[in-house]
């Protein structure tokens, strides 16, 4: 399973109405998502607009072409895009900057504990 990060910034003056529109999201785009493999999605929103987000997934590249193959999240995107800066002509669930994993808790006790059983 890929654990993957990603960064986007919400304008400062729009944090309200971004929040609160997570706070309902669409059933179907929810089981939009779960079915293209977002699985243990989550967001996260600082203060000044950096937003944060975590997703589980087989494969990115995959979860993100069957999201493009649903209905629904075309007009999610539509109606998401107005609240970031910096997407150019990009949609937000393709725009975002992935972060480099350089640090996984299991994987390195996995390593450790292999070492010290030889």
């Amino acid at each position: 399973m890929q654990r993957v990060c990603f960064q986007l910034q919400v304008r400062p003056d729009r944090l309200e109405e971004y929040k609160r529109r997570h706070a309902a999201v669409w059933p179907d785009m929810l089981r939009a998502l779960h079915e293209t493999g977002w699985h243990n999605y989550s967001l996260f929103l600082r203060r000044d607009g950096l937003l944060i987000g975590y997703l589980e997934t087989p494969s990115l590249e995959q979860a993100q072409a069957g999201m493009a193959a649903h209905e629904v999240n075309a007009r999610w995107q539509g109606e998401m895009a107005e609240f970031f800066e910096d997407l150019g002509e990009s949609a937000p669930d393709v725009g975002f900057l992935v972060l480099e994993e350089i640090f996984h808790l299991e994987d390195q006790l996995g390593t450790a504990d292999q070492t010290e059983a030889k």
